[in-house]
Order: structure tokens, then C-alpha cells, then sequence
């Protein structure tokens, strides 16, 4: 199966860590998606986090391209718990030391209230089990988020797991993984 991987565009309440706060792309936002794909690609279906923020966009493409859309809670974004809608700078006023903890290894500090990173990683996984199930052999566009990919791609590149966040993933970046037995590989 191979994954072509698309992070939402700019939202409405800007930067920060969104979690899972549902705010919506702005006019920008919509603007990096829609220059993020080619009329000439093909997929075989379109599989989005329910988030508005990536559900819009492929509802849109799904139906102006006539592919089937399928939405998997399990590629939503790390909840991020007490520290939901809050930007770095802010934290860094309240919360440094653990901001500072979590920045260094994800896997081993938890902000307060948050998901962990193993549940996060559990929850993606699985979703990309369920999805190699129902598309083997095929080519999907999945519309989700940083964190989601961030992950996905820290283990096609083989990094240790204190690097995930080093990973970096812009809005409307797209990039290519292709997923089988032999677990995950980036493509050019």
C-alpha cells in the first residue's frame, strides 16, 4: 500500500499545539491543500482524520475527484491535554521544565492530562493495520496531521524515538510512504 501523506493546512486559531481542538482551515489553509495535490495524480480512495481541519478538504477532493472517503479516528493528532491550544512561548511562561521534558523524549513524559506517545503510536498503527487490510496493493491520500506524520515518518527513517519531534512537517506538506510486511519506507 502505498501512503500519500497530507498535513492540513493553516487553521483558524493559528499555531500551537491543536490536539484535538476542531477549529477550522482558513482561507490560507485551504489554499496550501489545494496547491498540495495535481489534477493528474491518481489515488484509489481518500482517508481523512474526522478533524475539520483535514475532513473538509478531503470531502472536497473526494467528491471532485469521485473517490471513496473514508474517515479513521485513529489518525487524529496526539491529544495534548492541559496544554491544548497553547503555543510554546506560552508554555515556556508556565510550564518549562516539562515543556522541556516532553521536547527531549515524547515517550517518556506525558504533558498533564495528555495522551501518551506509546497509546498515540498504538492508535496509529493500528489504524494503518486496518487500512493495509481494506487497501492493500493500492494508493491512498491521507489527510491528517503532524504528529501523525512526524510518527509515521520517524519510523520509516529508522530515527530513535527521543528524535520524533525533530521530524519536521509543515502545513500542506505532502510526503510518500509505502507501507507492507516489511513494516514502513519512505518514497522520493
Amino acid at each position: 500500500m502505498i501512503l500519500h501523506l497530507l498535513r492540513h493546512g493553516e487553521t483558524e486559531q493559528g499555531g500551537g499545539l491543536r490536539g484535538s481542538l476542531d477549529d477550522a482551515l482558513t482561507e490560507a489553509g485551504w489554499a496550501q491543500l489545494r496547491a498540495a495535490v495535481q489534477a493528474e495524480e491518481h489515488w484509489d480512495a481518500v482517508v481523512s482524520s474526522p478533524l475539520q481541519r483535514c475532513a473538509r478538504f478531503a470531502e472536497e477532493l473526494a467528491a471532485a475527484r469521485g473517490l471513496p472517503l473514508q474517515f479513521e479516528a485513529g489518525l487524529q493528532e496526539l491529544h495534548f491535554g492541559d496544554w491544548e491550544g497553547r503555543s510554546a512561548a506560552q508554555l515556556m511562561e508556565t510550564d518549562a521544565d516539562d515543556l522541556g521534558r516532553f521536547w527531549a523524549d515524547p515517550y517518556t513524559f506525558t504533558p498533564p492530562g495528555g495522551e501518551p506517545l506509546l497509546a498515540f503510536e498504538a492508535r496509529v498503527l493500528d489504524a494503518l493495520q486496518r487500512l493495509q487490510a481494506e487497501y492493500a496493493g493500492q494508493q491512498l491520500l491521507v489527510v491528517t496531521h503532524g504528529g501523525v506524520m512526524r510518527l509515521l515518518l520517524a519510523r520509516a527513517r529508522g530515527l530513535p524515538r527521543e528524535q520524533l519531534l525533530q521530524v519536521s512537517v509543515a502545513h500542506g506538506q505532502r510526503v510518500h510512504l509505502q507501507f507492507d510486511a516489511h513494516g514502513l519506507r519512505e518514497l522520493p
